[in-house]
C-alpha cells in the first residue's frame, strides 16, 4: 500500500468524485480527514463539518490533522448556471467563494502541514470548464479557471517541497443514471467517465515516486471529449 502511514485530507469528501478519491487514498493505506459542508459517512475515513469557504472553519478542520500532511486534495464545490443578466451577484460570489477561495484558504493553512512531510502535494479538482463554456456558466467557469491559474502560482510559492497540480475532470458521470449509447459516443475513448477514473489520477499526482517531477501542471481527464471537433 503506497500511502501506507500517510495523512491525506479531500475537502468534499461525502458524495461524487470526492468520495471516491477519498476510498482510493484510504484502500492505499492512508489516514483520510474528509471535509464537508454536509457530511455522510464514508468506509475507512474520518469525515467532519467544514465549509471551505469559511476560514475559520478551515483552521478549525486543520487543527484534526496533527503536524504532518502529505497530500491536500481541494475538492469540494459547487455549480450553478443562470441568464447573464438575471442570476443574483451573490450567486456568482458563492460559487467564488466555495469553488476558488476555499482551495486558496485549505493551501494558505495546510502549508506548514505539507512542508513538515518533506514533499507535500495539492491537487486542485477544476474542470474542462475552465476551457470551454456553455451560456450561463460565467461563475462555475470563472471559478474553475481561476483556480488553473492559483495552481501555477501555488506551485511556485511552495515549491520544491510542495507540488501543486490540477485534474480537469470532464462529464463524469456521479450519479450513476442511465446513460445512452450517444453519450459514451462523444468520447473518444468509447464512454462517460466514472469517479474512479478522477481517483486513479489522484493517486497518481499524490505520489512522489510516480509524479515528482509534476508541478504547476494540469491534467486533463475527459476521455477526450474536449479534442474533438464537433460541427451541427
Amino acid at each position: 500500500m503506497r500511502f501506507a502511514g500517510k495523512v491525506v485530507v479531500v475537502t468534499g469528501a461525502s458524495r461524487g468524485i470526492g468520495r471516491a478519491v477519498a476510498l482510493a487514498y484510504a484502500a492505499e493505506g492512508a489516514r483520510v480527514l474528509g471535509a464537508d459542508i454536509a457530511p455522510e459517512p464514508v468506509p475507512g475515513v474520518e469525515v467532519y463539518p467544514c465549509d471551505v469557504a469559511d476560514e475559520a472553519q478551515v483552521r478549525s478542520f486543520l487543527d484534526r490533522v496533527g503536524p504532518v500532511l502529505h497530500v491536500l486534495v481541494n475538492n469540494a464545490g459547487i455549480s450553478s448556471f443562470g441568464d447573464l443578466e438575471r442570476t443574483p451577484v451573490a450567486q456568482f460570489d458563492r460559487v467564488l467563494a466555495v469553488n476558488l477561495r476555499g482551495p486558496y484558504l485549505f493551501a494558505r493553512y495546510a502549508a506548514p502541514l505539507l512542508r513538515e512531510s518533506g514533499a507535500g502535494a495539492i491537487i486542485n479538482m477544476a474542470s474542462t470548464r475552465a476551457l470551454m463554456s456553455e451560456p450561463g456558466g460565467e461563475a462555475y467557469g470563472a471559478s474553475k479557471g481561476g483556480l488553473l491559474a492559483l495552481t501555477h502560482a501555488l506551485a511556485v510559492s511552495l515549491g520544491p517541497t510542495v507540488r501543486v497540480n490540477a485534474i480537469l475532470p470532464g462529464w463524469i458521470d456521479v450519479t450513476g443514471g442511465p446513460l445512452s449509447e450517444a453519450d459514451h459516443a462523444q468520447h473518444p475513448v468509447g464512454r462517460v467517465g466514472r469517479p474512479e477514473d478522477v481517483a486513479q489520477a489522484a493517486l497518481f499526482l499524490g505520489d512522489p515516486a510516480q509524479s515528482g517531477f509534476m508541478t504547476g501542471q494540469q491534467l486533463v481527464l475527459d476521455g477526450g471529449m474536449t479534442r474533438k471537433m464537433i460541427y451541427v
